[in-house]
């Protein structure tokens, strides 16, 4: 009975997510954004990748960020140094952003600035291999990364947000030659779980893979062509 109660209540949280998700992407719709959900566990490279991003693209498209962590607003400050809007929400407890926490931070930006001048805002999920693929928060696709220093065997022991992303980047290949891991191994296991998905090996120290990177975030954007409202 407890298990049946515990279901029902997981289903009913998860339809009232999508609800508010939906309604966020029907103002990115409204106001041509595209939105990007970036999700991993902790310590994959998010925020190193998201200093390389902003610093390359930043001069070609109008970019905020919504930078979700349980505590603190270290990482956002990270990223502030670029000059561009980052909208900090601090879950506490909570491992994921949901769509509503997500509201507050597109309501925020939007009494800061005209949200119809952004071309794309990405979310920075907080760090967690399971639940932020459930929640969906009003993106047009999910950015999933996986560092080399996680091992070959996390797509399918954690299948979930791997089925779910649309990209997935594998991260901190740079350190491969000094790790007993088979890129091609981990590739194949993502594959096994989805087997249509984007996959980048990506370095934010060295740089390696960060131009297809980027090219797959411009042409997504580009491929969605939206028309500008006024916010």
């Amino acid at each position: 009975m407890h298990q049946t109660f515990d279901a029902a209540l997981d289903i009913n949280l998860l339809h009232v997510n999508q609800a508010d998700a939906e309604h966020n992407q029907a103002h990115f719709d409204q106001w041509g954004i595209t939105c990007l959900n970036l999700m991993s566990s902790p310590g994959a490279g998010k925020t190193a990748l998201l200093e390389r991003t902003v610093a390359a693209l930043s001069p070609q498209l109008t970019l905020a960020v919504i930078e979700g962590d349980m505590t603190t607003e270290l990482d956002a400050d990270r990223l502030r140094q670029f000059d561009i809007p980052v909208i900090a929400i601090n879950t506490g407890r909570a491992c994921h952003l949901d769509a509503k926490m997500v509201a507050g931070g597109i309501h925020q930006l939007s009494q800061q600035h005209n949200a119809a001048d952004f071309d794309l805002i990405i979310v920075e999920n907080v760090g967690n291999l399971v639940c932020p693929a459930e929640f969906e928060v009003g993106e047009h696709a999910k950015v999933a990364l996986l560092s080399v220093t996680e091992g070959e065997d996390k797509p399918l022991k954690y299948p979930i947000m791997f089925r779910e992303a649309d990209c997935l980047l594998i991260t901190k290949t740079d350190l491969a030659p000094y790790l007993d891991i088979d890129l091609k191994q981990i590739e194949a296991n993502i594959r096994q779980i989805n087997p249509h998905v984007t996959v980048i090996s990506v370095s934010a120290r060295s740089g390696a893979g960060l131009e297809t990177w980027f090219d797959w975030v411009k042409a997504f954007v580009t491929a969605r062509s939206p028309v500008k409202k006024e916010a």
